[in-house]
């Protein structure tokens, strides 16, 4: 099959996004198809073909509500000269999917969306957009959501879209059976001996990590260490230097000669990220909003437990993997509908966890199990693969 995707960011971007669509598309390369991903230029990127991915880069930011800047014809006239027999748009809210939204009778080939989330549903300036989606969903062959009970699919529920079906998102095997050969504790200056806790994600200001600073700082626990890795986020540095400033705080408290504990704010390549992952004891993610975080998969692979807050479809991550635990959330309506962590609270739990090793270890090795068996990305490919067959030929 020839497929094209659109996204807004692709690799070498690190990101949620960026990374479901590289899986996909490169394994679906793998399994003998032609793929193509349009996307966002970025002046790092130096190839146009990686992984077997043919990469269309288009000069172009914002969404249908901010409006869009750039060559927004050179996009147009790209998609309908495109002879594919899949188009797939991943996510709403951004130019590579919202350009196509009201052209998508004149598009060739069969057509899929990816919602992934819908986080801008309750904010105000979206109420036009949210108006017409339910229309522009009822034109694609299929939608596919990344959760059976998060605020995307209840909207097309709500609005009568019919063609929906689950699939979620994963962690690579390729990635996380093989051994790093990386002493990730060493390279930090970490002990063999220390709790290390860590959290992944980058400096969107939205991630938590103010949060999971302040949960490590009053969380009863001694020889800690919290390893928050993460990288700036395009446009935006703010939340990388309080990260820098949070971890140097707690680690000058005049408690930290009575527990020890100590707070980093890394940068890491991917190797050494899951390195990390893989000689963490623990997954700490007090997120504000997320839709399927890639993250809780990794910890399944890694075979690290978790605990975060109920964002996204995490507390069905939960239920699925028997490997986390939610954190007490509250979730503020007047904040666009964010949630916070309760702190005290997850403080208390990550504490009762981290001082309970055999329950850490069951969950662990349960997530691995669970993981295994239905969220891989070589799993996940192969039921994108198999919706592509079916309405190609008209299932």
């Amino acid at each position: 099959m020839r497929i094209l995707h659109t996204v807004e960011q692709y690799w070498p971007t690190v990101g949620g996004m960026a990374e479901v669509v590289k899986q996909l598309s490169e394994r679906l390369v793998r399994m003998g198809h032609e793929v193509t991903v349009a996307t966002s230029v970025l002046p790092e990127r130096h190839q146009c073909i990686v992984g077997g991915v043919k990469i269309e880069e288009f000069p172009l930011s914002g969404n249908w509500t901010r409006g869009v800047s750039g060559d927004v014809i050179q996009y147009i006239e790209f998609l309908q000269r495109s002879d594919v027999d899949i188009v797939t748009n991943f996510a709403a809210q951004q130019w590579a999917t919202d350009l196509v939204l009201p052209m998508l009778g004149r598009i060739r080939g069969k057509k899929v969306f990816v919602p992934t989330g819908f986080s801008g549903l309750h904010v105000p300036q979206y109420a036009n957009y949210f108006a017409r989606m339910g229309d522009w969903m009822k034109q694609y062959d299929m939608n596919v959501f990344l959760s059976d009970d998060y605020r995307d699919i209840q909207f097309a529920r709500q609005n009568g879209v019919t063609r929906t079906m689950l699939i979620p998102n994963g962690a690579a095997a390729d990635e996380f059976l093989p051994d790093t050969g990386i002493d990730i504790r060493r390279k930090l200056g970490i002990s063999d001996t220390d709790l290390l806790i860590l959290h992944v994600g980058s400096h969107t200001g939205v991630k938590g990590h103010a949060e999971a600073i302040r949960i490590f700082h009053i969380a009863r626990i001694k020889n800690a260490t919290l390893v928050i890795v993460g990288t700036p986020a395009p446009g935006s540095s703010c939340c990388h230097h309080a990260c820098e400033h949070g971890c140097a705080a707690v680690n000058r408290s005049v408690w930290r000669h009575l527990d020890h504990k100590r707070a980093l704010a890394v940068s890491l390549s991917r190797p050494e990220t899951v390195a990390a992952y893989k000689a963490a004891d623990l997954f700490l993610f007090p997120s504000n909003i997320e839709c399927s975080p890639i993250v809780l998969f990794e910890c399944m692979a890694s075979r690290t437990p978790f605990l975060t807050t109920d964002v996204g479809n995490a507390s069905e991550i939960v239920g699925w993997s028997g490997s986390g635990v939610v954190l007490p959330t509250v979730k503020a309506q007047h904040d666009h509908g964010m949630s916070h962590v309760c702190v005290p609270e997850a403080a208390k739990m990550l504490a009762d966890l981290a001082c309970d090793v055999d329950r850490r270890q069951k969950m662990a090795a349960r997530g691995f199990t669970v993981w295994q068996e239905r969220f891989t990305w070589e799993v996940i490919s192969q039921q994108y693969e198999s919706l592509y067959r079916r309405i190609v030929n008209g299932g």
